[in-house]
């Protein structure tokens, strides 16, 4: 079963139990172009649904990581540090940007599957 769920921000949520693995959509990378640099949160870090998470340079903009859901920030991509163009090489892969403690899962359930978030982007082109 794919638990892979999207926001309106481009963020998508991976969740196993209770922990959350949270990154940027393809789309989002595409839009941003080549990312260059990445300012993650601290380990520990609480943080409510709607809440900057990271920020994210890229040669265009700057732009946000937003918590799609309530949790603690368990764990952050060590990687990013010295590759932030992994988010543009595999944004929904090892790009991923943090690791949350889940502390409501029913936020889980207001977010769109795949196929309801390819028709939300197909809105905006």
């Amino acid at each position: 079963m794919n638990t892979r769920k999207y926001t309106d921000e481009h963020e998508w949520i991976d969740v196993d139990g209770d922990i959350a693995t949270i990154g940027i959509s393809d789309y989002a990378q595409g839009q941003l172009g080549d990312i260059v640099f990445v300012e993650l949160p601290a380990a520990g870090r609480a943080l409510a649904q709607g809440d900057e998470a990271a920020v994210i340079e890229s040669v265009k903009a700057a732009s946000e990581l937003y918590a799609p859901i309530d949790g603690e920030v368990a764990e952050v991509n060590p990687r990013l540090g010295d590759e932030p163009g992994l988010i543009n090489t595999e944004p929904t892969g090892d790009g991923w940007f943090i690791k949350m403690k889940i502390t409501n899962k029913s936020q889980i359930e207001g977010l769109m599957d795949e196929s309801a978030y390819q028709e939300f982007i197909g809105t905006l082109e």
